[in-house]
């Protein structure tokens, strides 16, 4: 089959298209016919080092996908051959506590695809049936795949995490990206006010449109003086933020007393100030997430199902233009998901 792996680590030039051994499906497991992909900034690390990610080289690029069923056992309840499906990419031992209590997630021994296993940037990819959900209805396979990473991410750090309520102001670091566009969707579905930042005005007066209260263009404004200016000296209730370091400080002193700053990511740099006076004065909570488990996905779909809601997808690239689908990405251009077709 045809396939985007990675051969070393470096740059593009170890990233490769071409031929790799289809999969073989094992019972329980389900035999998928990808048919799009989206790509996420793992990608990028993967490509660059992987480094403490057990992996082995040659290795199929891809998180999340979108395709229909081709094999499935006989007697599964829910999939059947020729189904239009997406994928959660976490698979669980299904053993440890965790994955006894539903929190593959936090598996001790998980396993993402196209991060510790092949992945979905290829024709065909094999995973064990929980992990593989009917699609919603009205949804593109690409606008599909799209939601197996960054919409469930979001869904975690806002509803379980921060535990989002109506009537609270949400602040969103660096709009365009996935899962703050994300975030910023099901924020206002959830009828939260929605801060967002971003130092592109263009990127800005998008997310404006997508229905953000308030904007702060974070190359000419203090977010932190913004934001209190926007809530009348309160501050937010939640922060969202994958960016790390730089933003650390402002999304601290922008949330109000007992706020919450729920974070994703640090690709900026994984060590910011703890500012731990603060923290306890103001009575703060720091939260850490990842993904989401199996239940958090289904309703995140049933809502998707139920409201229409559709990713936004940036552009859309073939397989044989994975490298120009990476550089996109890597630039930080993009405005929503960098889409790899499979068909």
């Amino acid at each position: 089959m045809q396939a985007a792996f990675i051969t070393g680590h470096g740059g593009n030039e170890v990233v490769s298209v071409g031929q790799r051994p289809k999969p073989v499906r094992q019972a329980g497991h389900v035999l998928v016919r990808l048919h799009a992909a989206t790509l996420n900034r793992v990608d990028i690390y993967m490509r660059d080092s992987g480094a403490g990610i057990t992996h082995q080289l040659p290795q199929i690029m891809g998180l999340d996908g979108a395709g229909t069923v081709e094999e499935a056992d006989a007697n599964d309840p829910v999939l059947r051959p020729g189904q239009a499906v997406v994928l959660h990419p976490a698979i669980g031992c299904g053993r440890c506590e965790f994955c006894l209590r539903g929190e593959v997630v936090l598996c001790v021994a998980v396993q993402y695809l196209g991060e510790h296993r092949d992945g979905t940037l290829a024709q065909w990819v094999s995973v064990p049936a929980p992990n593989v959900f009917p699609m919603p209805a009205g949804l593109s396979f690409t606008e599909a795949a799209a939601l197996g990473v960054n919409h469930l991410t979001a869904w975690r750090m806002l509803f379980t995490k921060a535990q989002l309520k109506p009537w609270e102001t949400v602040l969103i670091f660096g709009i365009g990206g996935g899962v703050s566009l994300a975030a910023l969707q099901l924020a206002r579905l959830a009828g939260a006010r929605a801060i967002v930042t971003s130092r592109d005005p263009a990127k800005l007066e998008r997310a404006r449109l997508l229905g953000a209260d308030h904007l702060i263009d974070s190359s000419t404004q203090d977010v932190a003086k913004a934001v209190l200016a926007a809530t009348n000296g309160r501050g937010v209730d939640v922060v969202i933020e994958n960016v790390g370091a730089a933003v650390w400080s402002a999304a601290m002193k922008s949330l109000v007393r007992g706020g919450r700053l729920v974070t994703c990511g640090a690709t900026t740099g994984d060590q910011p100030p703890a500012d731990l006076r603060r923290i306890f004065i103001r009575q703060l909570q720091i939260l850490g997430s990842t993904l989401g488990n199996f239940d958090e996905f289904r309703d995140l779909l049933n809502l998707v199902a139920r409201t229409g809601l559709r990713p936004i997808i940036d552009s859309e690239f073939s397989l044989d233009q994975t490298h120009a689908a990476l550089d996109r990405l890597e630039s930080g251009a993009q405005f929503g998901k960098v889409a790899i077709r499979l068909d």
